[in-house]
């Protein structure tokens, strides 16, 4: 069984912020350690900053690996001019790299059903380029996962997503894939994006 960290607690919370938030917590600790507690107990108060120093680095290295504005930017705007067959294809072979074993489903909530060894997810792009997702598309591929009995599921959308909707989906198992994630997942559109994947 896969542990999960609770949502809201102070590590996740941490994660989710940038690495220097974490790093004046673990600085602000070393401090107290070093001037509010005797000198004799200092050696056993700094092992509590620890964690923040190791959230530190993992939000740091996250921060670096992201892709720049203007990548995002351009992905996004080559994502807005492709159709739905070529953004499908473009979907799948991403996945597939990154292991997937991919299938186009027809699903009322679905496009896509994911395996990765014992790990299921299905996947909804055919909406990514409203302008603004509320909660009903969410609830239809909630019921999709469900049906499936997939572990998450994945919706994509470059869009405005309303916070009632994110909401939903942080508690229902649901990843939201918007343009920064896709600039991850999609080779760089100078090499190419808009060509690759149109026939």
């Amino acid at each position: 069984m896969k542990l999960r960290m609770a949502e809201n607690s102070l590590f996740a919370i941490l994660l989710r912020k940038p690495w220097w938030v974490s790093a004046l917590t673990a600085l602000a600790l070393l401090a107290f350690a070093r001037f509010g507690v005797p000198p004799a107990w200092f050696f056993y108060a700094v092992p509590i900053a620890l964690p923040f120093i190791v959230i530190a680095c993992i939000t740091g290295w996250r921060a670096l690996q992201a892709p720049s504005a203007g990548r995002v930017a351009a992905t996004e705007q080559a994502v807005r001019a492709m159709g739905a067959a070529e953004f499908g294809t473009a979907l799948e072979q991403a996945w597939t790299r990154e292991g997937w074993q991919v299938a186009r489903i027809d699903d009322a909530g679905a496009d896509f059903a994911l395996t990765q060894g014992w790990r299921r997810s299905i996947a909804s792009f055919r909406r990514w380029k409203v302008a603004r997702t509320g909660i009903e598309p969410l609830r239809e591929l909630a019921a999709a996962r469900e049906r499936r009995e997939a572990h998450d599921a994945i919706y994509v959308a470059i869009g405005e997503v309303s916070e009632q909707a994110v909401a939903f989906a942080r508690s229902n198992k649901i990843r939201i894939v918007r343009a920064d994630d896709l600039a991850k997942l999609l080779p760089p559109p100078a090499g190419g994006l808009l060509k690759r994947f149109s026939g």
